[in-house]
């Protein structure tokens, strides 16, 4: 059932988001953007469901008490993301991940003291969960299993169905256990998919009757680390997918060949250097944005842009002969002159609208600052501060036409012309050209806390992008405490906010932001910069259309100690929204 949206009163950027209440249904306006009025009337977001508290908080280390409710401790929520989202029927299917802001921070940034304030406690180690499964690592040591929900748009009611799965079996039951996420979902053929990495470098996938709804089974596939996006594309489904630790020794893009009988029956149909992260139907051929590898003594190669042979070339779609077929279009060393943070940059969401391939970039907080120092050790605290000013990089904004053919054209439609690289030799930092010139505006749309672009949709002919903005998380580190710092250095850079990202924090920005490109020939507007009603929604981590010209949003919320609806602040948690097109 719905439930209200909350709405601090505080001042925004151009407009203040008021809640208005319809038949039971909380919405909230659109916000509108600087230099762009986007009427109250135009867009809508309706709150469909929302994570709700699943254990009960004592104390870092300590057992976790009974419940909720909690008669002791405080009520959390560690569900965090709606991390794979896809629709079948009537029937929206979303698989969550729990506390991924702690899963990043320890598993890719290398943080492991434990943390407890006001918004968010990550354990590590000391969590309950390591000491009772030995298999789980300290640096996930706040993974929880994920959840399957399903939300029917007719009786606009919501289910978790993960006791399905643990009640089948127990190896169903421990390899949702072990199942780190569920960043991917899809469905095709009457079946659901739900994939996401798992322990010992593994992907998890689990499968659902489309129609009954009935759990069909899982399994685990040992060759593979990582899964991001499915895609329908010419009636056949596809998925992108990475091999070795994290998804870093390389990867590729499979083909499902199953049914309801064998859901788990895939072929390859790309052999990647580097994993694929998102994939988009363009035109007769199918565009995947990629992410670094990191193989032991091997050279690393980039994150970028990857297009496949021509699905009507031979027998239908892609198939096994086209696995060696496919060509990079595009890398970050193309555009970021500092080859240290050029190894650093993930793809992002894309999109193919009107001709072109939109995409964006994807930048994990601080590692590029971390990856720097440990190659070029600062001398000093100046050096320090100077090297994580430098390093600091907010979303790119790209289009492409004509790939891979000769007359192929990239553009930057938000990023900079210039910037500033490490020069080993002389010891400084200077101003490089990326050889680009935006078309229309800064890194970030901005904002130089958008640090993801996570998602890209098409509707209504029009092209939205939702990104993640870590601005309240860093508000957190400032705060002291709320974050373990990387090292001394990174400690006595606290005290100097700008010194890290050479910007001011804005409490009016926080949460993530849903751009509007109207067409292809204008700048994108700010629908909402400010996390769809709740800022503590970082990120919009999934968009798919509603089929009658909206958009069902799966937000990211890691804020799992926000649980009291009583205090008049918003709650941690992952959210299930509904964007509504304006009114003809």
């Amino acid at each position: 059932m719905h439930t209200p949206i909350t709405i601090v009163a505080r001042r925004v950027v151009a407009a203040i988001a008021v809640l208005v209440v319809t038949g039971g249904a909380a919405t909230v306006p659109a916000e509108a953007s600087p230099g762009h009025h986007v009427g109250r009337s135009q867009y809508r977001f309706t709150r469909l469901a929302k994570a709700q508290p699943d254990e009960c908080f004592n104390g870092v280390g300590q057992p976790y008490p009974a419940g909720p409710p909690c008669r002791s401790g405080q009520a959390k929520v560690n569900q965090a993301y709606v991390w794979g989202l896809t629709q079948a029927g009537t029937t929206v299917w979303f698989g969550t991940g729990a506390n991924v802001h702690c899963l990043v921070s320890g598993y890719t940034l290398g943080y492991l003291k434990p943390v407890a304030n006001r918004d968010w406690t990550c354990e590590y180690g000391d969590s309950q969960a390591v000491r009772n499964d030995p298999a789980i690592p300290a640096d996930i040591g706040d993974m929880r299993a994920p959840q399957v929900w399903t939300y029917d748009t007719v009786t606009r009611t919501s289910v978790n169905r993960s006791a399905e799965i643990a009640a089948t079996s127990p190896d169903d039951a421990a390899r949702l256990a072990h199942t780190v996420g569920l960043r991917a979902a899809g469905t095709f053929g009457n079946v659901v998919l739900l994939g996401g990495p798992a322990l010992e470098d593994t992907l998890n996938m689990f499968a659902f009757d489309a129609t009954t709804k009935k759990y069909l089974g899982s399994v685990t596939f040992p060759d593979y680390s990582n899964i991001r996006t499915f895609l329908v594309a010419r009636d056949a489904l596809y998925l992108g997918v990475g091999t070795g630790h994290n998804g870093t020794g390389g990867g590729g893009v499979l083909r499902w060949t199953g049914d309801t009988g064998n859901p788990f029956r895939f072929v390859t149909v790309a052999t990647l250097p580097v994993q694929a992260a998102d994939l988009v139907l363009y035109g007769d051929q199918i565009a995947a944005t990629t992410w670094p590898t990191s193989k032991p003594n091997a050279p690393q190669l980039l994150a970028g842009l990857w297009l496949s042979p021509r699905l009507s070339d031979g027998a239908p779609g892609l198939n096994p002969e086209d696995a060696a077929g496919w060509k990079q279009v595009w890398n970050a060393a193309m555009y970021e002159p500092d080859r240290v943070t050029a190894a650093t940059y993930g793809g992002g969401g894309l999109a193919a609208y009107d001709g072109y391939v939109y995409w964006g970039t994807m930048h994990v907080p601080m590692k590029a600052s971390i990856v720097s120092a440990g190659i070029y050790p600062p001398a000093d605290d100046a050096a320090a501060k100077a090297q994580r000013l430098n390093t600091q990089r907010a979303i790119s904004i790209w289009r492409g036409k004509d790939l891979g053919l000769p007359t192929q054209k990239i553009e930057l439609l938000y990023g900079e012309s210039t910037l500033p690289a490490w020069d080993p030799a002389t010891s400084t930092w200077s101003q490089k050209p990326t050889h680009f010139t935006p078309r229309y505006g800064k890194s970030g749309f901005g904002n130089i806390f958008n640090n993801y672009t996570w998602r890209m949709a098409v509707v209504d002919d029009k092209l939205f992008v939702g990104t993640m903005d870590w601005s309240y998380l860093f508000t957190g580190v400032l705060a002291g405490g709320r974050s373990a710092p990387v090292n001394a250095a990174a400690r006595k850079a606290l005290s100097d906010p700008g010194g890290w990202v050479g910007a001011p924090v804005r409490a009016q920005r926080f949460g993530g932001d849903l751009w509007m490109f109207p067409s292809s020939a204008a700048e994108a507007t700010a629908i909402n910069t400010t996390g769809l009603g709740n800022y503590l929604n970082y990120g919009v981590r999934n968009m798919i259309p509603n089929g009658s010209g909206g958009l069902y949003l799966g937000m990211a919320n890691p804020m799992n100690l926000r649980t009291d609806p009583r205090d008049a602040r918003p709650e941690g948690g992952w959210e299930l929204l509904e964007l509504t097109k304006p009114a003809r």
